[in-house]
């Protein structure tokens, strides 16, 4: 019988998550019934939401006091008693911060491995990092050749992956980020037309002088005060994919937006979205993304810590602006 090491959320957070928000478990596993597998975790994905979750009701219900800290993660099957699982198959899913899952089949994914590919881009380009930028800049801001696309928090991992597609798309791209290191890194890796740092610059004069003809497509991760700024110099006809608010899931007031009337003269939209909304066009952005991934065209970056009882701490550095790339925990080797 195997133990699953665990991490319960047993207090709600206030500002940045806390140790003590969290108490270590032991779980003794069961053995597997009928349309049942064992995982093995390999990776826990460490995301905004997950603020949000442990936190209130939202698209997702909150997580119950008491009960494993949910995430996304990849894991590999142990044993099987379910149809088209086999040993040693790659899944995703909800695994929640533990070390061992069983699990309906159902409730994970089966994952095609890509040769050559390292574990943990299955969840970043090839995971829902990658599907999230995908669908949100494509679908949700229908990217023109020749316009302009501005990313707020550029080097993280939505962001850099949405970046280097506005490139591929044909877009004058313009991101903006919290450290010159950052910056760097978007312009002479990724291709980014120019960075504007948020924390050393003023980001209004920024983008006047980045961005003159004004900003057709606004992709943002932030809200706040960045979306408010971008707002007075958006095009007619621009449309702003609403991904995530991380100025706000953490903080303990949020101020209004004040210029939200510029959409109306502007004829322009926001719109928020969901990727769970494109799960059954995952296969498309996979196979897509695999081939930019092979051809050298799209490239990434994980933020990789070990351990179970790390994960409270460094979750905290999407919050602070710590991270570059995708934040990940690894728990073992596949």
């Amino acid at each position: 019988m195997l133990v699953s090491r665990q991490l319960k959320l047993v207090q709600r957070p206030s500002g940045l998550f806390q140790a003590d928000n969290f108490t270590l478990a032991e779980e003794t596993l069961t053995e597997l019934a009928d349309g049942e597998i064992l995982v093995k975790v390999i990776y826990l994905s460490l995301d905004p939401t997950q603020r949000v979750w442990a936190q209130m009701d939202s698209y997702l219900p909150a997580v119950k006091l008491g009960t494993v800290m949910r995430s996304f993660g990849l894991g590999v099957v142990v044993e099987s008693r379910a149809e088209g699982f086999e040993k040693g198959d790659l899944v995703s899913g909800l695994t929640g911060w533990q070390t061992y899952l069983v699990a309906e089949a159902r409730q994970l994914q089966k994952i095609p491995r890509v040769p050559d590919l390292p574990l943990d881009a299955y969840l970043g380009p090839l995971g829902m990092t990658g599907l999230t930028a995908y669908f949100g800049l494509l679908d949700v801001g229908t990217p023109k050749a020749g316009e302009t696309l501005v990313v707020s928090a550029a080097a993280g991992a939505v962001g850099s992956m949405v970046c280097q597609m506005g490139k591929l798309k044909g877009l004058r791209v313009i991101g903006t980020t919290g450290t010159e290191a950052k910056c760097q890194w978007l312009q002479d890796e990724l291709g980014v037309d120019q960075v504007i740092n948020y924390k050393e610059q003023n980001v209004y004069r920024a983008l006047r002088k980045a961005a003159p003809e004004g900003i057709d497509i606004f992709f943002d991760n932030v809200g706040g005060e960045m979306l408010d700024t971008v707002l007075t110099q958006i095009n007619i006809g621009a449309r702003i994919p609403l991904c995530g608010y991380i100025s706000a899931y953490a903080a303990n007031e949020v101020p209004g937006i004040k210029n939200l009337s510029v959409l109306i003269s502007k004829r322009a939209k926001i719109q928020g979205f969901l990727v769970s909304d494109y799960y059954p066009r995952a296969a498309e952005a996979f196979t897509e993304m695999a081939g930019w991934l092979k051809a050298g065209k799209l490239h990434y970056r994980s933020d990789i810590y070990e351990g179970l009882e790390t994960a409270p701490d460094v979750i905290n550095k999407l919050f602070t602006g710590e991270n570059t790339g995708k934040l990940l925990i690894k728990l073992a080797d596949a």
